[in-house]
């Protein structure tokens, strides 16, 4: 068979030229382009790592921060608190203030009213005697035809009034 006398001659050539192209693929592949993937993919682990961290050491500074604004809001609240309680102190004790004072003023003009009144009912009441009387001395005159003087009348009218 002329194909199996062929390979003997040119077996060697063959095994030269296979080893050479793995040599050669080996050492461009593998030495060169497979070293330069490695790196690559380090750097992106590495890159992804450092990302990692960053972005675990900006959620640590959220908490805290986050935590700082909750206890400064905590104060604020509590400040506005204590805030509006002395304001609504102060407007009630304005505001009772006010109102002695209202009461005061009222006491007094009710005081100047019911001395006003009561002086007037006694003016009233001392007129109402005078006039009284004036009517009691008229009406003697007219009924009994006799002339009483005023202080008998006004006598009269004291006594009528006494029983009374």
């Amino acid at each position: 068979m002329p194909q199996i006398a062929q390979i003997t001659a040119t077996y060697a050539s063959q095994i030269f030229w296979l080893l050479l192209i793995f040599g050669l693929t080996y050492f461009v592949i593998g030495r060169g382009m497979v070293p330069r993937v490695e790196s690559t993919v380090q750097k992106r682990d590495g890159q992804i790592a450092a990302d990692l961290a960053a972005a675990e050491a900006a959620r640590r500074q959220a908490d805290a921060t986050e935590a700082a604004w909750i206890i400064e809001m905590d104060a604020a609240r509590a400040a506005a608190h204590a805030e509006t309680t002395a304001a609504k102190a102060r407007a009630t004790a304005a505001f009772e203030k006010q109102m002695h004072a209202a009461d005061a003023e009222l006491a007094e003009r009710t005081g100047h009213h019911d001395l006003a009144i009561a002086n007037a009912k006694a003016e009233a009441l001392a007129n109402l005697s005078t006039v009284a009387a004036d009517v009691t001395q008229d009406l003697v005159a007219k009924v009994a035809g006799l002339t009483v003087s005023i202080d008998t009348a006004a006598d009269a009218v004291r006594r009528t009034t006494a029983h009374v």
